[in-house]
C-alpha cells in the first residue's frame, strides 16, 4: 500500500544533515522542511479527494462501470484524510501542551 500522505518511509530528508553526527536537524532547515512536506501532502490529499468525487460522479453518469475502481479511490481519500488529520491533531496537542509549559 502507498503512503498517500507521505508520512511513512522518509522519501524526504525533512531538514536532518548527514554530515552532523546523530544526524541533528538543522535551525530553519527542519521548519521549512516540515511545511513543505505538509503542504505537499495536503495537496495531495485533495487531489486524492478530487480524483474519488469525479469517479463518484462518472458512475453516476454512466461514463463509468467499475464500481470497485470507485470504491477503492474512495477508501484512498479516505485513508489519506483520516491520516492528515491524525496528524494535524498530533501537532496541536504539541502546540497545547508547549503553550501549557510557558505559563
Amino acid at each position: 500500500m502507498s503512503d498517500p500522505v507521505g508520512l511513512i518511509g522518509g522519501g524526504q530528508s525533512g531538514g536532518v544533515d548527514p554530515r552532523v553526527s546523530g544526524g541533528a536537524r538543522q535551525g530553519t532547515e527542519g521548519a521549512s522542511g516540515f511545511k513543505d512536506v505538509l503542504k505537499e501532502n495536503l495537496r495531495r490529499v485533495n487531489e486524492l479527494e478530487q480524483d474519488a468525487t469525479r469517479a463518484i460522479e462518472d458512475l453516476a453518469a454512466g461514463r463509468r462501470g467499475d464500481v470497485e475502481g470507485v470504491a477503492l479511490a474512495a477508501e484512498k481519500a479516505d485513508t489519506a484524510f483520516k491520516a492528515l488529520q491524525a496528524v494535524r491533531n498530533k501537532v496541536i496537542e504539541a502546540y497545547e501542551e508547549i503553550k501549557q509549559m510557558r505559563a
